[in-house]
């Protein structure tokens, strides 16, 4: 089309193509941008400094990005009756990869979430959220620079899927009356009290095996060894547990010869130790309190050690499971606590929405909290980018705000695009400002509150202005 919401495309660009699971980007790409909310007038003008900055340095003119505008949220209604009107969506739709800022969530009815809205509509079934501390940023943790971490949180199902009902509403009457009844025909006690309010929750195979695929991929690409499944399938055993079953079975499936999943590999190494051990003395080391157990269990663990064997040992064994992509699991809650007290035993996560939305923002907290923290919305052919913090409206067209969390998810958009010098640029001018303590106003009161000296507050395109002036001086500086 030649325009969206009646503004044209630019001439000068062309759009970005998807063939055979690759992304065709041309020199002058033509990007997208929701402005955003409240605050995101600032950190667009500021982060879209940094972004041209860093393409022209890096390509000396002969790249650089085609911006775009396309409206969602505040300003889309103001302008056009709609919160997120069709043609934003089949503008992203044609040119594949789109940047945002933060935006609304209406509140009292109409749409759930505009955010929600976009991954769903545009199947954007992964959250993208590497989360790494930068040196000299201040952090409630000892020993920040162990965390390390990129979480892959599934995108559309789950809560976020927003199926649910009102208290007192027929349609909450019904459906408790239908699940009572059916949990009365099976002999369970339990039963949903008539006042609650409703909702499902969602875990497909397809979300769960797009979306682990996505984060092994990643590992692979990036010479990364462990990915972890993370859920609460200990309690809901069909949805959470059932994610981290078809998790495995991806893995195994899809995987076989570059991953090994933690059991196995207690299973191996034990072979790899006594080659003497039968089948059943692995079975008792590989689970403790196996001699307690039903005669059933013991004969499952010892049909799982003899499969493994038979299946992978010659692959697998005399130590090459060593060298293989280690798929394990943790349970959600501890997962939260094993940040905190072993974040550098992770590096890729893969997890249900609601656990990763959760964890996401937990790990972030480390690093300096959401002002800081990249994000992405990911899928087949499509990507959207945004900063993971709220609007701030409080703090609008003050130029105040920090812009970081912007642009890092740039950074993001760049190297999914196949520029990653060009993230690559900014992350390190940025580690060298933050290094230079010429920061916003919120890094700059945490650094005094820790009795830092000689700290510079910039306001936000200051800020920018600095990152862009470390450009030509990143090799003095490490992320």
């Amino acid at each position: 089309m030649a325009s969206y919401n009646g503004v044209p495309v630019p001439a000068e660009g062309e759009a970005i193509a998807y063939d055979g699971g690759r992304f065709i980007v041309p020199d002058r790409p033509v990007i997208p941008y929701i402005e955003g909310d409240g605050t995101g007038r600032d950190i667009w003008k500021a982060s879209r400094r940094v972004f041209d900055a860093a393409v022209q340095k890096t390509f000396g003119g002969t790249r650089r990005a085609v911006w775009y505008e396309v409206f969602a949220g505040g300003k889309a209604f103001e302008q056009f009756g709609e919160w997120l009107p069709q043609d934003t969506l089949e503008a992203i739709k044609q040119f594949r990869i789109a940047i945002k800022g933060p935006l609304t969530t209406p509140v009292g009815g109409g749409i759930r979430s505009l955010n929600v809205a976009l991954r769903q509509l545009l199947n954007l079934y992964a959250c993208w959220r590497p989360v790494k501390y930068m040196p000299g940023v201040p952090s409630p943790v000892r020993e920040p620079s162990r965390m390390n971490i990129v979480i892959f949180r599934e995108n559309t199902e789950d809560v976020y899927a927003g199926i649910e009902w009102r208290e007192g509403t027929p349609q909450a009457q019904r459906l408790i009356e239908f699940v009572n009844n059916m949990l009365r025909e099976e002999g369970i006690k339990k039963q949903i009290r008539p006042d609650s309010g409703v909702g499902l929750k969602p875990i497909s195979i397809t979300g769960t095996r797009q979306l682990v695929r996505r984060g092994l991929q990643y590992a692979l690409d990036r010479g990364l060894q462990r990915v972890t499944l993370v859920h609460k399938g200990n309690i809901m055993k069909f949805t959470e547990g059932a994610f981290r079953d078809w998790g495995y079975q991806l893995a195994r499936e899809e995987f076989r010869r570059q991953i090994v999943t933690e059991r196995e590999s207690w299973i191996l190494d034990h072979h790899d130790r006594d080659p003497n051990l039968s089948i059943e003395a692995i079975a008792a080391l590989v689970e403790p309190g196996l001699a307690m157990a039903t005669p059933a269990f013991k004969r499952q663990v010892a049909e799982e050690v003899k499969t493994c064997l038979d299946s992978i040992s010659r692959t697998h064994g005399r130590g090459q499971w060593k060298q293989k992509v280690l798929i394990n699991d943790r349970i959600a809650d501890s997962m939260l606590q094993q940040i905190l007290t072993r974040a550098d035993e992770y590096q890729v996560v893969c997890t249900p929405n609601l656990n990763g939305d959760y964890l996401s923002d937990a790990c972030a907290a480390q690093i300096g909290g959401l002002g800081l923290a990249p994000g992405a919305n990911i899928g087949d052919g499509y990507g959207v980018f945004e900063a993971t913090h709220g609007t701030a409206p409080k703090y609008a067209d003050k130029d105040v705000i920090n812009p970081a969390a912007l642009i890092r998810s740039g950074t993001l958009m760049f190297e999914f695009i196949g520029w990653p010098e060009v993230g690559e640029l900014i992350e390190h001018a940025l580690a060298a400002t933050i290094a230079q303590r010429r920061v916003t106003y919120d890094l700059e009161r945490l650094l005094k509150m820790e009795g830092a000296n000689n700290v510079e507050k910039l306001g936000t395109s200051a800020f920018a202005g600095a990152i862009i002036e470390n450009m030509s001086a990143v090799k003095t500086y490490a992320v």
